[in-house]
């Protein structure tokens, strides 16, 4: 892949061009515990492949439904992914979630399409929860919900030869939301750090591939930098801005000697974490110390 938006500039991408998605209609009284027939999932193409949580789609024998285990599992991801959406003054993509019996770990995986639809797997939801609790599950789906943004906006405006730029900034989407008072709402970096813990862990050192989505210290980064900038209020494409004004300047290990004179009270408030944004990106902040900035 050269020189694009990776999750819209599907016809720079240097593999196969985009493939056509089947959009199966999907019944939409399915109960949380049953299993929809002849519900085929909608795989992804390249332009969804760089917009998925990890590097693994869906199996032939998966299902699509229309909730999770529990009631209590499928209200609050319902009940997040209106709140995430109204957060940015849009409307709801629509929420699925992907089971499959006979294989359940094939379901470890949530993409975002860019017809409008997300798809969680039934394994990512579950492993999230046990090991951090309902926070982690909202901080995945507004990472994906970040890709929505993308599509939409036509983001990011940075470009590089592999997905980073795309899953740094949905990962700043997600400490963004995360902080934001008509988000998650969580005002200590500590309160969303630990949860944060379980996405940088599949931070990746294939720098050169086009899929990689960066390390685990700059997911730390990306993550911290969005929940800073979540001390403001901004659009799509001002948060896009400023995310890659301190983006380049940290997580690439260069710094621009300018100011960002298009937000000047931003870029003081931002001036006091630089160095510490640069610590955690070499790895000098070590992730136990990240838990608790």
């Amino acid at each position: 892949m050269k020189n694009l938006k990776f999750c819209f500039l599907a016809g720079a991408v240097a593999v196969l061009s985009l493939t056509a998605c089947n959009d199966d209609k999907m019944e939409d009284n399915v109960l949380p515990n049953s299993q929809t027939e002849n519900a085929k999932i909608e795989q992804p193409g390249d332009l969804q492949k760089s917009c998925s949580y990890v590097d693994q789609y869906w199996s032939s024998t998966a299902v699509l439904l229309t909730g999770l285990q529990t009631s209590a599992d499928t209200n609050f991801m319902n009940g997040q992914m209106t709140k995430i959406a109204s957060m940015w003054g849009r409307s709801n993509p629509t929420l699925r979630f992907v089971n499959d019996p006979s294989n359940f770990n094939s379901t470890y995986n949530a993409i975002s399409y860019s017809n409008g639809k997300i798809y969680y797997g039934y394994a990512i939801y579950a492993d999230a929860k046990n090991k951090g609790g309902d926070i982690v599950n909202a901080m995945i789906l507004a990472h994906e919900y970040g890709h929505q943004l993308q599509y939409a906006f036509n983001l990011p405006s940075v470009n590089e030869s592999t997905a980073r730029p795309n899953e740094l900034e949905a990962d700043g989407f997600a400490g963004y939301y995360l902080r934001r008072p008509n988000g998650y709402n969580k005002t200590q970096f500590s309160e969303i750090a630990s949860a944060y813990e379980f996405a940088q862990s599949i931070g990746d050192y294939q720098t050169s591939s086009a899929n990689h989505h960066g390390t685990p210290p700059q997911r730390r980064s990306a993550v911290r930098l969005g929940f800073l900038l979540g001390q403001y209020s901004l659009s799509a494409a001002d948060f896009d801005y400023n995310f890659f004004y301190y983006y380049q300047g940290v997580l690439n290990g260069t710094y621009k000697m300018g100011k960002n004179s298009r937000n000047p009270e931003i870029d003081a408030y931002m001036s006091q974490y630089m160095d510490e944004l640069r610590k955690i990106q070499s790895g000098e902040i070590s992730a136990e110390e990240f838990k608790k900035l």
